[in-house]
């Protein structure tokens, strides 16, 4: 068996991944018509081509602005809870055994949605994709992460909504969007009142900006990094010894991960390819890396492949592979009873030693 399939029959954890950046090509295709929204082409090839070389844009601003025509295509109930549904196939699909679907409900209003019932939408939608998963012998949970979103007047309202709907698909809270010149900060309120009621918190940060906004989302309480990946500032090479400065020693003593997904990274010019990319020093630093898609429809991507070209780059073999995936469920939102089991009785059988 050849290193890919290896990978992709191995069981995998996705922490980082947007539902409005992985609709199939198709279904750009089939809700594009009913919406009113001109596609640039009229294939699936042609529609992943356009998307993928739009976010190829050296920029995290630009890499955004592909959103545009995805979001508003997801303003129904139906639709929002198709996306979600194939959301969870696809993935299953991949060898993911569970998976977190973060977005914006704010973006889903446009029709006349409430911010809840966008909500339940993907709830139903990530239910009906694990039923059917299961129907064909696919193990998978599927949860959704709640984001504020940058540029967007902070209230508490979405954190109210995630408190509401934590036992009904809801793990945690979320912030994302253009990172320079949009402070975290502006959502401290509502960051304070998930915390207060014991949720998760993950918060996208040195990514569009710089080490500063990793320490910021660290004061403000985050669980879990997104991106990150500007982390490496923070650690002096001399050689083939890495010494840690202040954040990201803190960071490795309290084991708090970093969601890092190489192929976006370099579309938004984090690295100018793969073998300068940071994630080989982060993990030889001892960071808690974990390896994510963030968006699979922009980066044409899987989480299989993700890992493929890390290990093919770096010289990773199955037990790195293993060392990401337990990184990665040990770091997922869920509650002690469930994160065991996922441990314990889905990943290390598919790991054998």
């Amino acid at each position: 068996m050849d290193l890919i399939e290896e990978i992709r029959r191995a069981p995998k954890v996705a922490l980082h991944d947007h539902l409005d950046g992985g609709l199939r090509a198709q279904t750009v295709l089939d809700l594009a018509g009913p919406a009113g929204v001109e596609l640039p082409a009229d294939t699936p090839a042609g529609i992943g081509k356009w998307f993928y070389e739009r976010a190829d844009s050296g920029s995290l601003e630009s890499y955004l602005q592909t959103f545009d025509v995805t979001v508003a295509l997801m303003q129904t109930y139906d639709n929002i809870r198709r996306v979600a549904k194939e959301f969870v196939l696809d993935q299953a699909d991949d060898g993911v055994i569970y998976a977190e679907a973060r977005w914006a409900p704010v973006q889903h209003t446009r029709a006349g949605l409430s911010m809840e019932d966008a909500v339940r939408a993907v709830r139903d939608g990530l239910a009906d994709g694990m039923a059917e998963a299961r129907g064909k012998g696919q193990v998978i949970i599927a949860r959704q992460l709640l984001s504020e979103l940058r540029g967007h007047a902070p209230t508490t309202d979405l954190a109210e909504l995630a408190i509401a709907y934590r036992d009904h698909s809801v793990a945690g809270l979320d912030c994302a969007g253009p990172e320079a010149g949009h402070p975290a900060q502006a959502f401290a309120e509502s960051f304070q009142l998930a915390l207060r009621a014991n949720m998760f918190l993950t918060i996208h940060a040195g990514e569009g900006d710089g080490l500063a906004s990793i320490q910021e989302a660290l004061q403000l309480g985050a669980h879990r990094i997104g991106h990150g990946v500007r982390l490496v500032d923070d650690i002096e090479r001399s050689g083939r010894s890495l010494r840690l400065g202040r954040v990201a020693s803190y960071m490795a003593t309290l084991r708090i991960p970093l969601e890092i997904s190489p192929t976006s990274n370099l579309q938004t010019g984090v690295a100018p390819d793969l073998a300068h990319h940071p994630f080989d020093t982060l993990y030889r630093a001892g960071l808690r890396v974990t390896v994510n898609c963030d968006n699979r429809l922009m980066s044409r991507t899987t989480l299989s492949h993700e890992m493929y070209r890390l290990a093919e780059t770096f010289g990773y073999g199955m037990g790195d592979i293993r060392r990401f995936t337990m990184n990665a469920a040990k770091s997922a939102f869920l509650s002690w009873d469930e994160k065991r089991w996922l441990v314990h009785d889905l990943i290390s059988p598919g790991y054998p030693v």
